[in-house]
């Protein structure tokens, strides 16, 4: 039995299965799913898990090289645009439009309890070495 990190088998397993430049999308439980990419769907509640949670948990187990966000959130919600700055200095901002069609190309998806607008953040892996 694990005795720290991620405990879900399902995300754990998926996240082993990343590599360099694979892409991990992390959203909100109103983000349009794309087929066909293989989606950890950890919501409870709405606002269980929340993103920032979740995110941070990601954060604590992955290299991340580079973060695209919806542009939108920088005013639909500022919590949030602060969150993703503090913890991803080299976000970059697209229309919400362009994330979801990015988003297609993703390798993973999990999928939050949060209920706020454009909580979203495509997130590229990067290499421990």
């Amino acid at each position: 039995m694990k005795r720290s990190g991620i405990l879900n088998a399902a995300l754990a397993g998926g996240l082993a299965r990343l590599g360099h430049t694979d892409e991990l999308l992390v959203c909100d439980s109103g983000m349009p799913l794309p087929r066909g990419i293989e989606v950890v769907d950890l919501a409870f509640l709405p606002g269980i898990p929340s993103f920032a949670d979740v995110l941070d948990g990601l954060l604590a187990e992955l290299v991340v090289e580079g973060a695209t966000a919806a542009e939108e959130a920088r005013t639909a919600n500022p919590e949030l645009d602060a969150l993703l700055g503090a913890r991803l200095p080299g976000l970059t901002y697209v229309p919400h439009e362009e994330l979801k069609r990015l988003s297609r190309s993703s390798r993973l998806i999990v999928r939050t309890g949060e209920a706020r607008p454009y909580a979203n953040v495509l997130l590229r892996c990067g290499v421990a070495f």
